[in-house]
């Protein structure tokens, strides 16, 4: 079970257990090690062209909304090969529809990218700030051992600058690294509570700044352990086409309701903050371990914040991986001369 005391103290970048996440003695450490080489074994490779995804979505009388995803391999949506099934493909195209108007996508995310790469994508951005910014990012802080108060920082300071930009900010937080299949106990373990802790300061420091998070480990655990061999992809880590949609539709009510374009259930009615609301610290650590729950800032009786700090709601959309399809149908994006927009435009 996550402790909130923990992950307030990782979101504020204070020393937690001299940096790591746990102490392991040196036997426990050599097992895991040989456990983590294996399973980098049986994974393996997978080849992969990106899709070019950048370019306008949708069509609709409404004005352009500018939308960019940050993030990592997930962000980028790996492995498949046709744009409407990228994570951001989908997004755009389901944003274009609610909001009745064409979005326009800038896709900046990077394979193998962790939290530290996240500045160097906001510089690409930042000539032409977005409406909206989502970021997928944790694995691989999680993976490559990154100190979990370094990857908070910074992720808050990028989310910070996003806001101050005018931004609306949706952080899908670290997957549940616990899923994958080629890992093994007791690595698999490590891997989920190290997911967790790390998802759960996410929380806390990007709904500090201003931002709301989704909780996608714990959204796609449950359906990644039942359905291992429709939502990875053909490495056996990351997710395939159902699985990528399966994110987009956790994310997709939470962007539109930062947008605007949706009710924010946030501050819809005394009834749903006097059920779900709680301290950030606490609200980040339910949501952590909660299928499907969005956090975000809210206030009681006109403040802020409470004796433990900043008020947030907790707003559980579960929704089934068939909920949102993926366009396993449709080509792959052809790419366009330079000067056009090279995404869809539908």
């Amino acid at each position: 079970m996550l402790r909130a005391a923990r992950a307030r103290r990782i979101a504020t970048a204070t020393a937690f257990g001299g940096g790591g996440l746990t102490v392991l003695g040196a036997s426990t450490v050599a097992l895991l090690y040989l456990q983590a080489r294996r399973a980098h074994r049986t994974i393996g490779f997978t080849a992969w062209d990106s899709p070019r995804a950048d370019g306008l979505y949708g069509s609709g009388d409404g004005a352009v909304i500018s939308f960019a995803m940050m993030g990592d391999s997930t962000a980028a949506g790996f492995a498949v090969t046709d744009v409407l099934q990228t994570p951001a493909g989908m997004l755009a195209e389901g944003i274009s529809a609610v909001a009745d108007g064409p979005v326009r996508l800038r896709n900046v995310a990077r394979v193998g990218a962790t939290s530290k790469d996240l500045p160097g994508q906001l510089d690409r951005i930042r000539r032409d700030p977005p409406d909206l910014a989502v970021i997928f990012i944790g694995a691989n802080d999680v993976i490559r051992r990154v100190r979990p108060a370094d990857s908070v920082l910074y992720l808050q300071n990028v989310v910070r600058e996003l806001v101050g930009m005018g931004a609306a900010v949706v952080v899908g937080t670290c997957p549940d690294l616990g899923t994958v299949q080629p890992i093994a106990q007791p690595l698999r373990y490590v891997a989920r509570r190290a997911s967790r802790q790390l998802a759960a300061a996410q929380t806390i420091a990007v709904v500090e700044e201003g931002g709301r998070t989704v909780s996608l480990g714990s959204l796609l655990a449950d359906d990644f352990l039942t359905y291992p061999d429709e939502m990875f992809g053909p490495d056996r880590f990351h997710p395939s086409a159902r699985g990528y949609a399966q994110a987009a539709s956790a994310v997709l009510p939470s962007a539109c309701a930062a947008l605007g374009l949706l009710p924010d259930l946030a501050v819809a009615s005394e009834a749903t903050r006097d059920r779900g609301v709680l301290p950030v610290d606490l609200a980040a650590v339910e949501a952590a371990e909660t299928s499907g729950t969005e956090v975000n800032a809210t206030r009681i009786a006109g403040r802020e914040r409470g004796p433990r700090g900043r008020w947030a709601t907790l707003i559980r959309r579960r929704l089934g991986w068939e909920a949102v399809e993926p366009a396993e149908h449709a080509h792959a994006a052809e790419p366009t001369p330079e000067g056009d927009s090279p995404g869809p435009a539908r």
